[in-house]
């Protein structure tokens, strides 16, 4: 068991609702009355988000994370299918747990995957990835007086801000926390 005090972004902890992963957290003291903590977690089975408010003398039982190696395969329908590279064995996982960054996933790579009692929870992806930009508008001359992005699909699906010199076809380097451009790669 942890004091809810001792919560912060990217713990995992359970309650009578389920496993929760900590986006968020916030001290509040008002007045007289006691501290309360607020946490901003999203549900590891659905992938729903809340507010949580504890008091601060509440405690949570701490979940123990353990990671395993997964081979992505394919998508079908809302499951991500992955193979464990030691034996074989195929599994599901629902994209809702990726919150939007299924199209990072690229086939055949082996990602680290967070796991409690043989349940996967989540997929670690690589902080920066490097992907064509498949479209995108051509770049107008004379919009150059400050920084200006256009809009850009890059191969794997996922639409991202790019500077105007940025091609049909240019290969970019994008990062998959915070979804984008960093810089163009040669």
């Amino acid at each position: 068991m942890i004091g809810v005090t001792e919560l912060r972004s990217g713990i995992v902890f359970e309650d009578t609702q389920g496993l929760w992963v900590v986006i968020s957290y916030k001290h509040v003291k008002m007045g007289r009355g006691s501290a309360t903590i607020r946490v901003k977690v999203r549900n590891l089975k659905n992938g729903s988000i809340i507010d949580k408010t504890f008091n601060s003398g509440q405690r949570v039982e701490n979940v123990g994370l353990s990671k395993r190696k997964g081979q992505y395969l394919y998508m079908s329908g809302d499951q991500l299918i992955f193979m464990d590279p030691g034996s074989f064995e195929q599994f599901s996982l629902n994209r809702t747990v990726l919150a939007g960054k299924e199209n990072y996933l690229q086939e055949n790579e082996t990602y680290d995957l967070t796991t409690t009692d043989n349940q996967v929870l989540g997929v670690e992806l690589p902080n920066l990835i490097v992907v064509r930009v498949k479209d995108t508008d051509p770049g107008v001359k004379g919009d150059t007086v400050s920084n200006v992005y256009k809009d850009a699909t890059v191969e794997n699906g996922a639409k991202i801000k790019v500077p105007l010199f940025i091609n049909v076809g240019d290969k970019i380097k994008v990062d998959t926390r915070i979804n984008t451009y960093v810089e163009r790669v040669k």
